[in-house]
């Protein structure tokens, strides 16, 4: 029987002196979900993460794991266990001791504390290196001790601060999958912290998008793919094109956008009064070379970049009050009619793949 808890953070705030670091986020993460915040550096995903293991003091703000407020209970008795990004291992103890190391200090028996350490070792297939020490080790072995150690104490939730970041890409991947599947058979609530958009996506049931101290977005990753909440998260995902500019009205449903270089663009979404600024959002992959089916729903931009990625091509374009502007399209089509760097191409899309963009402070 799993006993995993639900995480509430309510209105979490934390402040360093006179910077405010995290700003009264409130979030629900439920038990046995795999959640990853995510967002660049600086931006309190990993002071919330150790607020919750209560590694670090809340300013203001309660976190509940299941019905119990443990804003003011030390880390031990949370009922939540931390793997650290540095993995913390003690070089002098073989793995048994390492794993074992919070039961002894909790004056748990040598005998069982041991039994229980093997046990956890061989969760991770890493009983045949018992006697070994951490130096003898591989980073990903590392990481897997690192793991054994923090699920001993039989946690409800396990906070993970950027686990994959010191490995090889090759190795990243494996160790992957090897946690969405440790997190699914042990049941239990996983929090972990990463700035790799790749990584959030793969493994979260709730990714929460951050942004400096503040949560942009907290939704399933397809929806954070398919319908990015803010410009920030839809430029942070990278897989969305954003637009900015000025309502200039409505026409079917439709808002309509003008930008800065003279350009018309059609949305659908929230409409907006007309003056007001907004950002619209194409998915990179929806875009195609050709002319539109209509004036706004497509422009011909200068392309600046051309990079060849197997089973796609992604170019890039300047236009639409943009540099920067992407296409993601499929190989075939890119080679049927090639396209050289400086060459004036048209890009279109059809009017369901334009969406406009909320606010965070809407």
């Amino acid at each position: 029987m799993s006993k995993a808890a639900e995480i509430d953070i309510v209105s979490v705030t934390k402040n360093y002196g006179t910077t405010t670091a995290v700003h009264a986020i409130s979030l629900k993460i439920p038990a046995g979900s795999y959640c990853c915040f995510l967002g660049p550096s600086g931006c309190g995903k990993t002071s919330t993460l150790r607020m919750i293991a209560g590694h670090e003091s809340i300013s203001s703000g309660d976190v509940r794991l299941g019905n119990v407020v443990v804003t003011d209970l030390p880390p031990a008795k949370r009922g939540t266990a931390m793997m650290f990004q540095s993995y913390a291992l003690l070089p002098h103890l073989d793995l048994i001791d390492n794993v074992a190391f919070s039961l002894k200090m909790k004056g748990v028996d040598k005998e069982e504390r041991r039994a229980k350490a093997l046990e956890m070792l061989t969760l991770m297939q890493m009983e045949g290196y018992a006697t070994r020490r951490p130096a003898q080790l591989s980073g990903g072995q590392q990481q897997r001790v690192a793991l054994a150690r923090a699920l001993i104490t039989d946690p409800e939730a396990l906070l993970l601060d950027e686990p994959l970041s010191a490995l090889d890409p090759f190795l990243k991947i494996r160790m992957r999958a090897e946690l969405k599947k440790l997190q699914q058979n042990l049941g239990i609530t996983f929090v972990h912290v990463t700035h790799s958009q790749e990584e959030a996506m793969a493994l979260a049931d709730l990714i929460v998008v951050m942004n400096d101290g503040r949560i942009e977005q907290a939704a399933p990753p397809r929806i954070v793919f398919e319908s990015p909440a803010t410009a920030f998260v839809a430029r942070f995902m990278g897989d969305h094109n954003v637009i900015s500019g000025k309502v200039s009205g409505h026409d079917n449903g439709l808002l309509k956008l003008d930008v800065a270089d003279g350009g018309s663009f059609a949305a659908t979404g929230e409409l907006r009064q007309p003056g007001e600024g907004a950002d619209i959002a194409i998915r990179t992959d929806h875009v195609r070379i050709g002319e539109a089916s209509q004036p706004d729903l497509g422009f011909t931009g200068l392309v600046s970049n051309i990079e060849y990625r197997g089973s796609t091509v992604k170019l890039t374009a300047a236009g639409a009050g943009t540099e920067d502007f992407t296409a993601i399209v499929r190989d075939r089509d890119f080679f049927a009619t090639p396209i050289k760097v400086g060459d004036a191409v048209p890009f279109a899309w059809d009017a369901g793949d334009a969406i406009v963009l909320g606010r965070l402070d809407s």
